[in-house]
């Protein structure tokens, strides 16, 4: 049983196919193949954002740190919530790559910003003198580190505190699955306002591949300069593309991700069945919960993955918070394995 991250699963077995496909015969370099193209075409399709600009990289780190490095000078100011990740896991990739924007991270209940709160820290970053630099970015995750997810009428009021200061909105959707399924609407409906997506794939049955995808073509421009300057521009791109293209072909990104989710809420009624606290509530397929110390060590001993997800060490005795994650290949028996645990603590 791994629950550590939905990063531990392998590749789903319709993207393994769609590689080896792709891999026979030759193919011109440097995304002008022909698999290529169509993934841009249906990821435009999906989104609903019919003029996109779309490219391919493997990281969501890199997929991140070119969108700022995009939107944001190198004296900008990116404001994100305080356990985004640009902000806590991507080793200042986003400050490297835009070389020297620098991120400002805002508190939020649950893993989300508040539009008021955004509003007040623009408001107080447009005040400041030359010293302080400029305001350039907003970026939000969706799902959020957290496991929680903004509704569309949520992304679309701070869509609108960002655009009246004239920044731009960056959805950071390495979940991004995870929240359409949640949420059971359309992907342009998450969508409203947003500039720029990078559309996770490593984190939902791909190899490696992610989709960087400014909505206006315009606002693109120098980005396939930078994705070359930063070593991310693949000869063989159509490995990356294969893989997406595979994801959003008749929905499967959609079913994997809901998949995931069920057994993130499956997970979430067997530990409040054994007596432990949901710490937020379950939206997506990431479970936080407080647990007994004694539990988190008898899981531990029997080797399931998950993390110890507080900033102290637990004083002996006290409950710890723990993060769990599902993937789409978590199987009902690792559920039924983990409840039985709990029933043993």
């Amino acid at each position: 049983m791994n629950f550590g991250s939905d990063n531990t699963a392998g590749a789903h077995p319709a993207v393994l196919r769609a590689l080896v496909e792709c891999n026979e015969g030759a193919m011109a370099s440097y995304g002008a193949d022909p698999v290529s193209q169509r993934a841009e075409a249906a990821i435009r399709e999906v989104l609903g954002w019919p003029e996109a600009v779309v490219r391919f990289v493997a990281t969501g780190t890199a997929a991140n740190a070119l969108v700022c490095a995009q939107f944001a000078p190198s004296y900008g100011r990116i404001y994100c919530h305080d356990a985004a990740h640009i902000h806590r896991d991507e080793c200042a990739a986003p400050e490297f790559y835009s070389h020297g924007a620098k991120l400002v991270p805002l508190a939020g209940e649950a893993g989300r910003i508040a539009p008021q709160g955004l509003a007040g820290a623009i408001g107080f970053g447009a005040a400041g003198s030359l010293n302080d630099g400029a305001n350039a970015l907003v970026s939000i995750t969706n799902a959020t580190e957290w496991g929680t997810v903004y509704a569309p009428d949520e992304v679309a009021a701070l869509a609108d505190v960002t655009h009246a200061a004239g920044l731009a909105l960056h959805m950071d959707g390495a979940r991004f699955a995870n929240a359409v399924a949640g949420l059971g609407c359309a992907p342009a409906d998450l969508l409203r306002g947003v500039d720029a997506l990078c559309f996770g794939g490593t984190k939902n049955g791909a190899l490696a591949a992610e989709a960087v995808v400014i909505a206006d073509p315009a606002r693109a421009q120098g980005l396939d300069y930078r994705r070359k300057q930063s070593g991310h521009v693949w000869s063989k791109q159509r490995f990356l593309a294969a893989q997406m293209l595979a994801l959003v072909t008749d929905g499967l990104w959609l079913d994997l991700a809901r998949r995931a989710n069920a057994m993130a809420a499956a997970l979430a009624q067997a530990i409040v069945a054994a007596g432990g606290a949901l710490v937020v509530p379950v939206e997506a397929n990431e479970v936080f919960a407080r647990i007994p110390a004694h539990v988190h060590a008898l899981l531990g001993a029997h080797g399931v993955g998950h993390s110890l997800w507080q900033e102290q060490p637990p004083a002996a005795g006290e409950p710890v918070v723990i993060r769990l994650v599902t993937s789409w290949a978590t199987h009902e028996d690792d559920v039924a394995r983990f409840r039985h645990l709990l029933d043993q603590g």
